[in-house]
């Protein structure tokens, strides 16, 4: 390359500012790196995807292996939104990119893709070291506590820093996790500049609900399992899902309930309290269940007669006789009904800070196509920041490097005009 050269792809090369250091943040700062320009990566914590890592302890579930027309729909009304972020980096691609890490990938059993030793550290480490070989920089401990359209002010251990970028793109995370970084201290900073924001909310989270003394006493911490939940949406659609989870001493938490959490968020915003009803038996027909039923014996106990005929007990047994009265067990009809449709009311979500993501965030109306800030022109939102939500299960990872990316090709057609 002569001299010439050399000094025209200097001035071809831009200075990015990316604050947040997870997947969001990382994507975007790879993706702006391989356009040439220079990148800086501002996190508030002391190392990269401290919630990426977390998330990763059970078992790093990446993203989901079913077709994309069911995949796009799992983030509700977003859905069309988001489609030009994942559309453009599905959960192929995605894969696809993993493996360029050099990390193997499998599908389990219920379609979930996890790496092949079910760890995030390796993965993460490989693209750190990429990373850092493609040039991008890490300012770690640095907190974000003012922006202009160029300039962003930080918190270094008590200093004050402000950082300069022909380009920035902020991916800070919702307000899940506040001591692994997420914690929504830049809505007030965004707000303050006219951008546009739907208050934060807990998304995939556990409910209250008011439960008797006995069934606190007895069967909290129990877990519930080969059970379907169905909700009714206001259009009269009813949504059922399988799966399991845990009834606590205020409520119920795990990965069921968390299916059902924008519903039952929004039912309790309207209404003060929103219900879903539970099949304790969901494999079985009502004709079946009731055939088993009619099978009775002399004096027997309801508990042993429930369990002998259909192997009903415990927290389930508790939960029915929360529902509903005696008299509702009087015939094999009706007390079929009763195993085939159990309600259950919730009151309240668990705090934001005691759950798995956030709904809420910089509104779809305050970024264009590119996701780039109106109000800021130059500066570009991606990951949990922005308004949307999606079920567990890779979906919320999947969002979060779609919208890196997208937001990082932005920003290189922002710095190309």
């Amino acid at each position: 390359m002569t001299s010439i050269d050399k000094q025209d792809s200097m001035q071809k090369q831009k200075k990015v500012i990316v604050v947040g250091a997870g997947p969001a943040g990382l994507m975007a700062a790879e993706t702006v790196c391989a356009a040439g320009h220079q990148v800086h990566v501002y996190d508030a914590k002391p190392s990269a995807c401290r919630k990426f890592l977390l998330a990763g302890v059970g078992g790093m579930n990446i993203t989901h292996s079913e077709a994309y027309p069911d995949f796009i729909q799992r983030y509700y009304d977003k859905a069309e939104w988001l489609d030009s972020a994942v559309g453009q980096f599905d959960s192929v691609a995605l894969c696809d990119w993993i493996h360029q890490l050099g990390v193997e990938t499998f599908v389990g059993t219920s379609g979930r893709v996890f790496p092949k030793d079910m760890k995030a550290a390796p993965l993460l480490r490989h693209w750190l070291k990429r990373l850092r070989e493609a040039g991008v920089q890490f300012h770690m401990r640095h907190k974000m506590t003012a922006i202009s359209a160029s300039d962003i002010e930080f918190d270094h251990l008590g200093e004050q820093v402000i950082a300069h970028g022909d380009a920035i793109v902020l991916a800070m995370g919702g307000a899940s996790w506040p001591k692994l970084g997420s914690d929504g201290a830049w809505l007030p900073v965004l707000a303050e500049k006219g951008v546009s924001i739907t208050p934060l909310e807990s998304a995939n989270c556990g409910f209250y609900s008011h439960w008797s003394e006995h069934l606190q006493t007895k069967f909290a911490g129990s877990p519930l399992k080969d059970v379907a939940f169905s909700f009714v949406l206001e259009n009269g659609q009813v949504v059922t899902k399988k799966g399991e989870c845990i009834v606590t001493k205020d409520g119920m938490e795990g990965s069921l309930i968390y299916a059902f959490s924008k519903y039952l968020r929004e039912g309790i915003n309207a209404n003060q309290q929103s219900s879903l009803t539970m099949d304790f038996l969901p494999l079985q027909s009502q004709e079946q269940v009731i055939k088993k039923l009619q099978n009775t014996k002399p004096k027997e106990s309801f508990s042993k007669y429930l369990k002998r005929t259909l192997g009903i007990g415990g927290v389930k047994s508790a939960l029915l006789y929360e529902a509903f009265d005696k008299n509702a067990f009087q015939t094999p009809e009706t007390l079929a009904g009763c195993l085939k449709a159990v309600p259950v009311s919730f009151y309240k979500t668990k705090p934001i800070d005691e759950v798995i993501s956030t709904a809420g965030g910089v509104c779809e109306s305050s970024v264009d196509a590119r996701l780039m800030l109106k109000a800021l022109p130059g500066v570009f939102c991606a990951g949990e920041m922005l308004d949307w939500e999606a079920p567990t299960g890779g979906y919320l990872l999947t969002g979060c490097f779609a919208t890196g990316r997208l937001a990082g090709k932005g920003v290189c057609e922002f710095l190309s005009v």
